[in-house]
């Protein structure tokens, strides 16, 4: 490498390359695309900025292109290739760059800074004023590639592979870099998601600290929550007081918690419990998460990483690679979902050689409650597989139209968008008139541009404004709105509480007005499922256990309004929303009355025995499949019309499905065995938040029989282990690739 950046990295206290680095460059730099999967804090950064910058210095010419998931990421990355050399010009290219900044970017800039949605939604579509950055594209780094899962993962496949289509147009082939936290097979992880042979780099050379790792249950609480059931303190409030009392303590803390409204909390709750002990520490406390302004985000972003902050109660955020050196400590506010989401949020802390806390706070939850008393489970299981399936045609056809319109898609491009299942989304679009088949391939033909939301987030977002002043507090995804936003619902920012006024889907707008009351709100909403077709099947001697598509459809009708501290429900106002309607996959299981009588259950107590095994079912799915229990939804039934038998449904939350409810399929005997577990451990006595209870039950968890479910997955999984003993436990294979 030019000796000007090796004094530039030695300025900065790298003399000496990490072996993982080492190797990971070295294969880059030779023409090969790679994926570097080691711990958090080691330098993975590097092992990109090697080739890619070496090259940009000795070829004048040469450009690159940088993907992250995340704007914070992207801008942090940005102030690391600051002065490392002349000419790069290193450029930020997202939503927050203005108009006249992107024209400069377009046409000065050789290492491009961006993310999927701008490279799917901003740049491909206009590859013809891009073309001579395409023409010159040497380096393609997708950072924190493990992020890319589910259906978003699905779109982003697709979009590399739209980016790989444009660069051959201007004749480039570029090598492919890409980061990853330790995940399962990463080679293979990162091959579905860019479509080329990776090579994957996994021995971390770099040191680390020690780390302690508590697990933390909060105690049981003397208040009731719904139906008189116990419940234990809110691993919110918990968070709160640890992050007061390591902020009290001069820890620089990090506080991850899962929800923008939970984060405004934990802030809160940190800052209010300061003021009485330590006032002159409480501005040293914010919060941070998706939706605030650019500004606002680089702010706290800053104030954090100059010791100005000492707390900050973050969503997920601020979970990738953003530099936090010299964080001592890091809260999790509830399980993450995955155990690589669980490493990377842990690993915040300490970085270097510095050793670290991290502590797990245990929600009210199923799979919270499993972890914290099984934590082989925790510290003994393998890191998950990246779920992907970029054949799910909810993703590819749209995709397709997209790549269409881009250029005109000919018969050489099928194998790159999955052959037959691409021919057979072709043809559906040339039935629907999206396209139209010529001999020379498939056109695009309808007016303006196609387009596919990545994230599956039901479109365009929907604004939060006050209505008083007309200030833009952020945004919210549309398809979450009617649950989060409506009327009547709760809305934190920064520290301030609003209520919703009106919630406008039409003109995608919610007005809110400043307020502070001592309740938080909780939507209800009522679900119907049919059968559409049956994928694959295990017959277990009166159960069957099946994996198939499904039509579900949501109405939010009502929603309850509970008091903070307690979680007592105050009243239940009703709300007058449309039904959204979901085509997606399922698992779910059926049983016959030979396997109730085996459970000792009688026609009266199936409902609540399926009800609460569905529950506890939902809540133990992240165990074996990369996913979060919003992520997915489920409907039980003593007797459903397609099947005619009493069966538990849980689908993917997600068009067309996101992989989630198929590993359950393939890891059932696991996924259920330990949902029986959970609820036979749980110290309640009928039922409760930690076991079958669901924070998100549409019909006010009622009604629940905590000792059937016991009995009942008991009898399902006896049998279902003896038809299909073989069954894989925490597969490795990425999902789609099952020959069904």
């Amino acid at each position: 490498m030019p000796s000007s950046l090796r004094d530039a990295y030695a300025a900065r206290g790298v003399s000496r390359p990490w072996s993982h680095q080492v190797e990971a460059a070295e294969a880059a730099f030779s023409g090969e695309s790679v994926v570097v999967a080691t711990g958090t804090a080691s330098g993975k950064s590097l092992a990109y900025q090697l080739p890619t910058l070496t090259t940009l210095l000795s070829d004048q010419r040469a450009t690159a292109l940088y993907l992250s998931p995340t704007k914070a990421l992207a801008a942090d990355q940005l102030r690391g290739l600051i002065d490392l050399g002349e000419g790069i010009r290193p450029a930020l290219f997202d939503g927050d760059t203005v108009d006249t900044e992107r024209e400069w970017v377009r046409a000065h800039s050789r290492l491009v800074l961006t993310n999927p949605d701008m490279l799917h939604r901003g740049i491909l579509p206009r590859h013809e004023a891009w073309a001579s950055f395409f023409r010159r594209l040497r380096y393609v780094v997708v950072d924190e590639c493990h992020s890319y899962r589910g259906v978003f993962g699905s779109h982003v496949a697709h979009v590399l592979r739209r980016l790989r289509r444009i660069c051959a147009r201007y004749r480039s082939s570029p090598v492919f870099v890409c980061a990853s936290a330790t995940v399962s097979d990463p080679g293979a992880s990162a091959f579905s998601l860019v479509g080329l042979p990776v090579r994957a780099v996994t021995d971390d050379g770099s040191p680390r600290g020690a780390t302690t790792f508590a697990l933390w249950e909060p105690p049981v609480s003397p208040l009731v929550g719904e139906r008189g059931v116990p419940t234990r303190r809110s691993a919110t409030a918990e968070a709160a007081d640890l992050l007061a009392d390591l902020v009290a303590e001069g820890a620089r803390t990090l506080a991850f918690v899962r929800s923008r409204r939970g984060a405004e909390a934990v802030a809160l709750g940190a800052k209010r419990a300061l003021a009485e002990a330590v006032p002159e520490l409480v501005e040293q406390v914010a919060a941070y998460r998706a939706g605030y302004l650019a500004d606002d985000r680089r702010e706290l972003e800053n104030a954090l990483r100059s010791g100005a902050l000492l707390g900050l109660a973050s969503t997920n955020a601020l979970e990738l690679g953003v530099d936090m050196t010299g964080l001592d400590a890091v809260v999790l506010t509830g399980y993450p979902g995955r155990i690589a989401s669980l490493w990377q949020q842990a690993g915040r802390a300490g970085r270097g050689s510095r050793d670290a806390l991290a502590v797990l706070v245990a929600r009210d939850d199923p799979l919270d409650s499993y972890l914290v008393h099984h934590p082989s489970a925790v510290f003994g299981r393998p890191v998950e597989a990246t779920v992907l399936d970029p054949s799910n045609p909810y993703v590819l056809g749209p995709q397709l139209a997209c790549a269409a319109a881009e250029l005109p898609l000919t018969e050489a491009d099928l194998p790159l968008f999955g052959g037959d299942a691409a021919r057979y989304a072709l043809d559906g679009l040339v039935a629907a008139g999206v396209l139209r088949r010529r001999p020379a391939g498939w056109y695009w033909t309808s007016r303006g541009r196609p387009d596919a939301d990545l994230r599956g987030t039901g479109g365009e977002p929907v604004s939060i404004v006050e209505a008083s002043t007309g200030r833009l507090l952020g945004t919210v995804d549309a398809g979450s709105a009617p649950s989060s936003v409506h009327t009547g619902a709760v809305h934190l920012h920064r520290g301030e509480t609003f209520v919703v006024e009106e919630l406008n889907l039409d003109d995608l707008v919610a007005l809110v007005r400043p307020a502070e009351p001592d309740w938080y709100t909780q939507s209800q909403d009522v679900t119907d499922l049919a059968v559409v077709s049956v994928e694959d099947r295990i017959d277990a001697d009166g159960v069957q256990l099946c994996f198939g598509t499904v039509d579900v459809t949501n109405q939010v009708v009502s929603f309850q309004r509970k008091r903070i501290l307690s979680g007592e429900v105050i009243d239940e106002q009703p709300l007058d929303l449309p039904p959204q309607q979901l085509r997606t996959r399922a698992v779910w299981y059926t049983f016959d009355d030979a396997v109730l009588a085996a459970a000792d259950l009688d026609l009266p107590d199936v409902g609540g025995a399926a009800h609460a095994a569905e529950h506890a079912a939902i809540g133990l799915l992240p165990l074996v499949a990369s996913c979060d229990r919003w992520d997915i939804g489920g409907l039980s039934t003593a007797s459903h019309q397609d099947t005619g038998l009493a069966t538990v449904f849980v689908y993917d939350g997600h068009p067309g499905g996101a992989g989630f409810a198929e590993r359950g399929f393939d890891a059932a005997v696991e996924w259920l065995t330990a949902t029986r577990d959970a609820i036979a451990a749980c110290e309640c006595a009928t039922g409760c938040p930690s076991c079958v209870y669901s924070p998100k039950c549409g019909n006010g968890n009622d009604p629940l029989d905590k000792a059937g479910a016991v009995r009942l997955l008991t009898a399902v999984v006896d049998r279902v282990r003896r038809a299909a003993p073989r069954q894989s436990t925490f597969g490795l294979q990425v999902g789609g690739s099952h020959p069904r």
